[in-house]
């Protein structure tokens, strides 16, 4: 790799994937600094993409798929990899002040928010992150212990997802799960031992959904600091579900609450 590229990794992200960075191309927000493609690609699609990308003018190489593999650090890039400077990620300092201005607009619907504890599957991540985005949450906030961070794997599985949604990757959850339960914002965490149904709850507060670990659920720190803890009805014989599945009901029976109250209005 050469001293250019060392410079633009640690600068910038990598983005992979057909439909990811199609969805890049369709935001206004996100530049696209540079695209590496594999060599003659025979996808239509991709063919179209290029020239797209050669009419605004980006810069693009062209490399074989080990090449492609190098610069990415991953081998499921099918042939096409974005490289941007990622805006959408921000500090504790940045995160409080961005809750604290979001809190104080009028005429608004209630913050939203999502907070991932432990997750460490980039699959689960990514399809967290694109569940996020099309539900409308304000941010997602992560914690840097025993967690995955945000990677060219996270941005394919959201299909682009992760670089238009605000996210936030923290040294101690707990503090901030404090500091938003300071502000007002209800805290909901979910468990498969309690009767509490989500679907009885009030989701149209300013709230966060608080989601743990796909193998151990949330730990008990975090939960003592939940103001509610709800479960997922069960009607069939399996007796949990995978933390992406949980996490996109939980918001998309948010979403459905507000857009009913909306309506109702």
């Amino acid at each position: 790799m050469s001293g250019n590229e060392r410079k633009e990794s640690t600068n910038m992200s990598y983005v992979i994937g057909l439909r990811a960075v199609e969805h890049l191309l369709s935001l206004n927000d996100i530049k696209i600094r540079k695209l590496y493609v594999e060599y003659h690609p025979v996808n239509k699609r991709i063919q179209s993409l290029i020239h797209e990308v050669r009419r605004r003018n980006i810069d693009i190489s062209e490399a074989n798929r080990g090449r492609l593999t190098q610069i990415c650090g991953v081998s499921n890039h099918q042939g096409i990899v974005a490289v941007i400077k990622r805006k959408s990620f921000i500090d504790e300092s940045s995160l409080r002040t961005f809750i604290e201005t979001r809190l104080s607009k009028k005429n608004t619907s209630p913050i939203f928010i999502l907070i991932l504890d432990g997750i460490q599957d980039p699959h689960n991540l990514g399809a967290c992150l694109r569940t996020a985005n099309a539900c409308g949450v304000d941010v997602v906030i992560t914690s840097k212990r025993d967690s995955v961070s945000l990677n060219p794997t996270v941005s394919k599985v959201s299909s682009g997802g992760s670089e238009s949604l605000l996210f936030s990757s923290v040294k101690n959850i707990e503090k901030v799960l404090e500091w938003l339960s300071d502000y007002g914002v209800v805290l909901i965490g979910t468990s498969d031992s309690v009767e509490d149904n989500l679907f009885d709850s009030d989701l149209c507060r300013p709230l966060a959904f608080v989601m743990g670990s796909e193998d151990k659920g949330l730990r008990k720190t975090t939960k003592n600091r939940c103001d509610e803890i709800v479960s997922l009805p069960m009607s069939g014989t399996v007796s949990s579900l995978n933390v992406s599945v949980a996490t996109g009901i939980c918001l998309y029976e948010a979403l459905r609450q507000r857009t009913s109250t909306k309506r109702k209005s």
